[in-house]
């Protein structure tokens, strides 16, 4: 993740709603990926096997997706998709099974069943700001790695690509954009000045 911020969820979030006897369970999680996203709502799936219809979209960054699993064109997906984008989320996977009730509930009843499962299981949930971040390479001299790893270290910095060079050791990573101009200054005191620091 890099760029801008955004809020997302913190925990799952689920939600139930019945209308004219069927009934329409909504759950949501925080997606990084699209890849994460279908696979969370694999597990929902696999809880509801019996389910008459399994509807979802998920937002992630500028990409989104979204499917209306067998209800009518622009009746379950969509809406829910408008639900987390109402909320302001991002980040987000929805998806709601409907166990059908024997009703039919027409159009617009399906877009407000869906729809209003979905956003309130995203209006009651635990949100998480996640804060701006920039992606940053550095290259150190071999005798300042110490001093590199104790710094990345000390930030939390977990995921970080390395690769040693002629001159050392470039290590690219992300970091809350708040904290570059410290990190810059306490790199440059470690190493004596002895580094390179590119922000794309």
């Amino acid at each position: 993740m890099s760029g801008r911020g955004f809020f997302t969820l913190k925990n799952a979030a689920e939600h139930q709603i019945e209308v004219k006897g069927s009934l329409f369970l909504a759950y949501g999680a925080r997606a990084d990926t699209p890849e994460q996203g279908l696979a969370f709502l694999k597990t929902v799936l696999a809880r509801h096997p019996d389910a008459s219809h399994l509807c979802w979209a998920y937002r992630i960054d500028d990409q989104y997706r979204f499917s209306d699993g067998g209800e009518p064109g622009g009746t379950a997906g969509q809406p829910i998709l408008r639900a987390i984008e109402g909320q302001g989320l991002d980040h987000v996977v929805v998806g709601v099974i409907r166990y059908f009730g024997g009703t039919k509930l027409g159009a617009g009843g399906l877009v407000r069943a869906y729809g209003g499962a979905a956003a309130e299981a995203l209006r009651t949930a635990e949100r998480q700001e996640e804060l701006p971040r920039t992606e940053i390479m550095v290259e150190v001299p071999f005798e300042h790695m110490g001093s590199l790893y104790r710094l990345l270290d000390s930030l939390g910095v977990d995921e970080r690509k390395e690769t040693y060079t002629e001159q050392g050791l470039r290590v690219t990573f992300s970091l809350l954009e708040s904290a570059v101009e410290r990190f810059r200054g306490d790199l440059r005191d470690a190493t004596r000045g002895q580094f390179s620091l590119v922000e794309p």
